[in-house]
């Protein structure tokens, strides 16, 4: 697949690219990419999550009242779940909600969700560029003539530099990716996928070692 190169002011530099076939046009696989996005987004998870049961709630041991005779039910603990300020039964405990998925499910994954954005031409090449302060407003006016402006979208360079982080990070919705570091939920997450040229070389260049046999 074919795509031209613009120019951070939206225009056509004249030249195009092509999109590598062994990221941008393959078979999808939707179970992998289901599986990559439970993968990342359990790994998310802090598992912190703990409340307190009868045996940890702070509080009297006696017994309420005597065993029998009062015509009520038995009562041996006010730590007991089923009165306020009781213990939880069965609640959550700290865990590890963190999985291991093989390497090449994440690669299918990864690229079925890159073919999926190709498909819906959801993807753009631009120019190298770098700014020149690490102001928000000029490179938000970069964005808006890409038309990516006010939209979810992600920037993939190969190596981000001060101005272009700090500009970036106050944009809702934006965000700037290191090439190395794209992940098949961020792919899936944006509506825009922006590469500068070297950063889509430097994708090529890695599909194409790891796709060389060892």
């Amino acid at each position: 697949m074919t795509i031209e190169v613009l120019k951070t002011d939206g225009t056509s530099s004249g030249r195009s690219v092509t999109l590598p076939d062994e990221l941008f046009s393959i078979e999808p696989n939707d179970h992998a990419l289901y599986m990559a996005v439970k993968y990342y987004m359990a790994n998310q998870r802090q598992g912190t999550h703990k409340s307190k049961e009868k045996s940890e709630v702070s509080g009297s041991t006696r017994k309420l009242h005597r065993q029998k005779g009062t015509g009520g039910s038995r009562k041996g603990s006010i730590k007991n779940p089923l009165f306020r300020g009781g213990g939880r039964i069965f609640g959550p405990k700290p865990r590890d909600y963190s999985f291991r998925l093989n390497k090449k499910v994440r690669d299918l994954a990864y690229r079925s969700a890159l073919t999926y954005k190709a498909k819906d031409q959801a993807v753009a090449v631009v120019e190298d560029f770098t700014l020149e302060q690490h102001k928000t407003r000029p490179y938000y006016a970069i964005l808006t003539n890409l038309g990516v402006a006010g939209s979810r979208s992600i920037l993939v360079v190969d190596q981000p530099d001060t101005h272009l982080l700090r500009a970036s990070r106050n944009i809702e919705g934006h965000q700037v990716v290191r090439a190395s570091q794209l992940n098949t939920y961020q792919i899936l997450n944006c509506r825009k996928l922006l590469f500068t040229e070297t950063a889509l070389r430097q994708l090529a260049q890695r599909s194409a070692s790891n796709s060389q046999p060892s």
